[in-house]
């Protein structure tokens, strides 16, 4: 039941950046066919930047004129950036909502555990951030269909798909975390935003300089990064182990945490 309520009340904004993330993967990809065209000049662009900016943004590895490079440099950006905006967004006022529109004490009056709401509340999030990934993937094969240009390795792709789709939830499981332990929803939400802002610029910084290349290691945009997995084919277990890990400490906090919080009604 309750499950269902959050569901739904968010379902809105589910509809609306999935959307807004299909349309600009279609678009982006619709484009794709006269950009290859051009693909030496735009070669030449790319080559007349500093190497600190090709590096940090893999345009050093990857091609402007194949589907997947293009792809690597152009999609990639909105899809990890926008989607972990909406997955902070979205999970930082999924509990702390219920005091800020006083609707707590409606809720605590209902015949269900904490440890229910707090799990059901968790099951929406994931829910709702799993489909918007599964938006981008369906979007990003339709688009592919039409852009032609060379083979495309999907295996490379869906590795890549599946590092968005954890960082994605990472962020989300931060948020999540802040929006059990805080009281004010536009607190947790300003504080969730600057989290991802913050992790994409050092993901930047760590490409710029050989001298930061350590900050990979503490942004989740870095163990994303389509560079390093469209040409090698290979999500570092690493990375992976380092998100899920984050992503089931978050959680396992906020549900630990909301059993025992005094929440003033």
């Amino acid at each position: 039941m309750l499950f269902r309520r959050e569901f739904k009340r968010n379902s809105r904004s589910l509809i609306i950046w999935s959307v807004i993330m299909a349309a600009i993967v279609l678009l982006y990809l619709g484009i794709f066919p006269s950009m290859a065209e051009q693909q030496q000049s735009m070669d030449n662009l790319m080559n007349a930047m500093p190497e600190g900016m090709r590096n940090a943004f893999g345009m050093d590895r990857l091609s402007l004129g194949t589907p997947l490079g293009f792809y690597g440099i152009e999609i990639h950006l909105m899809t990890t950036l926008l989607g972990s905006i909406f997955a902070a967004m979205l999970a930082s006022g999924i509990v702390a909502k219920e005091q800020n529109d006083k609707t707590a004490e409606f809720l605590l009056a209902m015949p269900i555990p904490r440890r229910t709401i707090i799990l059901q509340k968790g099951l929406a999030v994931l829910a709702n951030v799993l489909l918007f990934n599964l938006v981008i993937v369906a979007a990003s094969l339709a688009g592919f269909q039409f852009a032609g240009g060379g083979d495309i390795s999907y295996k490379a792709f869906f590795l890549l798909e599946l590092a968005v789709c954890l960082m994605h939830l990472t962020f989300a499981s931060i948020a999540f975390l802040f929006s059990a332990v805080a009281r004010r929803t536009r607190t947790i939400v300003s504080a969730s935003l600057g989290l991802v802002f913050v992790m994409y610029f050092l993901g930047v910084v760590a490409g710029l300089s050989d001298s930061l290349s350590w900050l990979k290691y503490v942004t989740p945009f870095k163990y994303a990064d389509s560079a390093s997995i469209l040409t090698e084919e290979r999500f570092p277990p690493l990375y992976a182990g380092i998100m899920v890990a984050a992503i089931v400490f978050c959680f396992l906090s906020a549900y630990w945490y909301y059993r025992k919080k005094d929440i003033a009604v």
